[in-house]
């Protein structure tokens, strides 16, 4: 029967609503600024999705005669209501957190915690009772093994497994028990109590043991503040550019951008051929020479696209241009003396 409740009161723990605010889609109205306290502005919060909105950090709330700060949520956009706190794990605020409980695999809130007491008191009771039959089970065979008490745990071997292990785990759950009793009995909460709330304060929750103990089991659980019945809503959602910079960090020069995007440098307007949108370029410039009449050549830094296949030579004349292309002749006739595989460079040559 302790088996049953305790398996009944561990379900009603783990599949309860443990009392999750909803969140809101946009952060609440702005306060005015004769609202704001301008000597202290680290109280103001400034949300980085809505620049134009101040709110202040915490507000003043009037609880049973005494006044209690209450925070604002920057992940639920609220102000969590008193004794609520935003868990971690579940990412939520939930209303009287008391804390998350990894074994249970839920908060414990206030709309679970009677359930979590007793099922942390039952399987204490359920521990002691184990213990203590294990126990009467060994003496009770004592007499099949000729009164000794060693011969008839040796032959028990399952009574006395479970012997050690209730021992073991009765520290725990029975000290958790006993723990949540005096939080009860003081109206405190696990949060409040290692977060030293009411140490050098009066606690506001705080009543007799009996009225403490009547707000727990003998009133009304609230309702779920959600219907997780309800269809969701989709949620439209918006992008914004980071940068109106096209090129982050400045990844490629001006020239690259130019001719990626199909013009000439330092042009608006004046296209380039698709060859040379699909070749790969290189940040550095590399050195072209000029050839003129004979003389000697001249240097000048020209940053151009470096192709291996196929080898294009500009030569510029006074009569006319011609392209040769792998030693074919595309326009006019080919200089004397010029042959496709003069130039070594992996660059093209341009010569005047």
């Amino acid at each position: 029967m302790i088996t049953i409740a305790n398996l009944v009161f561990l379900f009603l723990t783990s599949g309860r609503d443990p009392g999750i605010v909803p969140r809101n889609r946009t952060p609440p109205e702005s306060e005015s600024d004769e609202a704001l306290d301008s000597s202290s502005p680290s109280m103001e919060w400034i949300n980085g999705t809505s620049p134009h909105v101040k709110l202040p950090r915490t507000k003043d709330v009037l609880v049973n005669g005494f006044i209690v700060k209450v925070k604002y949520c920057d992940t639920c956009l609220l102000y969590r209501p008193p004794r609520a706190s935003h868990c971690s794990i579940c990412n939520n605020c939930v209303q009287k957190f008391d804390h998350h409980c990894p074994w249970v695999g839920q908060c414990i809130g206030v709309r679970n915690y009677p359930f979590f007491f007793l099922f942390i008191s039952s399987s204490t009771l359920l521990c002691f009772y184990v213990f203590t039959f294990s126990w009467l089970n060994i003496f009770e065979e004592k007499k099949r093994y000729g009164n000794s008490l060693w011969k008839s745990m040796m032959g028990e071997i399952l009574s006395l497994v479970l012997i050690l292990y209730t021992f073991i785990a009765v520290w725990f759950v029975g000290g958790l028990t006993v723990f949540h009793i005096f939080l009860i009995s003081t109206n405190q909460t696990t949060y409040e109590n290692f977060r030293y709330r009411y140490d050098k304060r009066e606690n506001p929750y705080n009543k007799s043991i009996l009225e403490n103990f009547r707000d727990v089991y003998c009133t009304k659980i609230p309702p779920s503040l959600n219907n997780f019945r309800s269809w969701v809503l989709e949620e439209e959602v918006q992008v914004e550019s980071m940068t109106n910079n096209p090129c982050i960090d400045i990844v490629c020069p001006k020239e690259k951008m130019d001719l990626e995007m199909g013009r000439k440098p330092g042009s608006s307007n004046a296209p380039i051929s698709n060859a040379l949108k699909k070749l790969e370029y290189s940040a550095s410039h590399d050195n072209m020479k000029v050839n003129d009449g004979g003389e000697e050549d001249e240097v000048i830094p020209f940053a151009f696209p470096i192709i291996q296949h196929p080898i294009v030579h500009v030569r510029r004349d006074s009569n006319q241009c011609c392209i040769v292309t792998d030693g074919r002749v595309s326009d006019g006739d080919a200089d004397e003396g010029s042959s496709p595989n003069q130039s070594s460079h992996p660059l093209h040559s341009l010569r005047k």
